[in-house]
């Protein structure tokens, strides 16, 4: 069986400022993540670390799939760790003057052998506080 993550929220922003939002290094760091390399061409690869001075878990991935506004795809991996593969996606449609925003992981189950922090509880907890939470909030705002 495939496991999947998946979280869907309306955020009272438009499209394209949720897009931005995904998609500038600026505006990520500010949410998401620091991510000095990170690009929307297909094929380009970035890399990020959990927050803090540790750099625990080296998070590698490519984007496969972008349509501006739309859709962004990339591959996920940790590869000090596993040579598993998952998927992220996100999709924005628009909604009522606002945004439909899904965000889908799937593949975890790839990493379940890498021990509690892999587990989908674990992916569960953290996709939903980044999108409902932080992603929501800083468009809000």
């Amino acid at each position: 069986m495939h496991d999947i993550v998946r979280v869907g929220i309306v955020v009272d922003a438009p499209v394209e400022k949720v897009w931005k939002a995904l998609t500038d290094k600026e505006q990520l760091k500010e949410w998401y993540f620091d991510i000095p390399d990170f690009g929307t061409e297909v094929g380009t690869n970035f890399s990020f670390y959990e927050p803090g001075e540790k750099k625990q878990y080296h998070h590698f991935c490519e984007i496969m799939d972008v349509i501006p506004g739309e859709k962004l795809k990339y591959s996920w991996e940790y590869p000090e760790l596993s040579k598993s593969k998952s998927i992220v996606k996100w999709q924005l449609s628009e909604k009522d003057g606002g945004t439909y925003l899904t965000l889908k992981h799937k593949g975890l189950e790839n990493f379940h052998h890498l021990g509690n922090d892999f587990q989908h509880d674990s992916f569960e907890k953290g996709w939903n506080e980044i999108v409902t939470k932080n992603l929501k909030e800083f468009l809000e705002k």
